[in-house]
């Protein structure tokens, strides 16, 4: 079971948490998919739970920040040495600071931002919070990706803040797809998608990719708790996938990797 106990490094998908019209609802959706263990936090948490898989954390719910009228997503956020200093550079680089930087009790300093494309993305300076411990395991999150309406604006953007490097895998024509990497690194830890080569004009938004053990028992047990399919079941080399629109609207990847195929890739869905 891959495990962290450590702050992850800057740039980093480290956490990714939902904001929901109905806590109650989210908490039982979520246990019967994931089986996850959903603890309240303190009365100063306003609501927020944490979600733990085999004891360690994996994924925050809660209610939503701010106007109710907000859409339901689930959030990714990218690891910062420094909130303050990534929100900067995100102004610098076009992208937009919707939430300046402020302190979550003890747990961390965090922000909320959007690259020029539009895409929303949360960044977390870990305080006694270092993000998931848990990761790369059924029931927890495995990748997380940006769908963009603006392929090259998106790669600069990304590599301006967090100095991403980036692998191309598709044809740039037909599926425009990369992989980036930290500075220095060698694994790729996320990655960009054109959604532009895809049917239909979907807006810009972060991808949240969660692993299970069977992708076909899955998505079906997701339907039957109130899920729409939105693609999928598909193969890939990277595992057999689906996206699904939960109840209350979150959009999120289910992905059985043991069950990688010669088909399309990934995000070709």
């Amino acid at each position: 079971m891959p495990t962290r106990d450590e702050a992850w490094p800057q740039g980093t998908p480290c956490w990714v948490d939902l904001g929901v019209d109905d806590v109650e609802a989210a908490r039982t959706f979520y246990t019967e998919l994931f089986g996850w263990d959903l603890q309240d936090g303190p009365p100063e948490a306003g609501g927020y739970l944490m979600a733990l898989k085999n004891g360690r954390p994996a994924a925050g719910l809660g209610p939503k920040m701010g106007d109710a009228t907000m859409p339901t997503v689930w959030t990714t956020y990218l690891a910062a040495d420094s909130a303050d200093d990534i929100a900067a550079k995100v102004a610098e680089a076009g992208g937009q600071v919707f939430m300046p930087a402020f302190d979550v009790m003890d747990v961390g300093r965090m922000l909320v931002a959007a690259d020029p494309t539009g895409a929303a993305f949360g960044v977390w300076e870990a305080g006694a919070h270092i993000g998931a411990g848990v990761f790369n395991e059924t029931g927890a999150y495995c990748w997380n990706e940006v769908h963009t309406r603006d392929y090259a604006a998106a790669k600069d953007f990304y590599a301006s803040v967090f100095g991403y490097t980036y692998q191309e895998l598709g044809d740039g024509e037909t599926f425009a797809y990369s992989t980036f990497t930290l500075p220095g690194g060698e694994a790729s830890v996320g990655g960009i998608n054109d959604s532009t080569t895809m049917p239909g004009d979907h807006p810009s938004y972060w991808l949240a990719w969660f692993q299970v053990d069977g992708l076909d028992s899955a998505t079906a047990k997701a339907v039957e708790l109130g899920s729409t399919v939105i693609t999928g079941p598909n193969d890939s080399p990277s595992g057999r996938m689906s996206i699904v629109r939960g109840p209350q609207g979150e959009v999120f990847g289910l992905i059985d990797p043991a069950a990688a195929s010669g088909g399309p890739s990934a995000s070709d869905a």
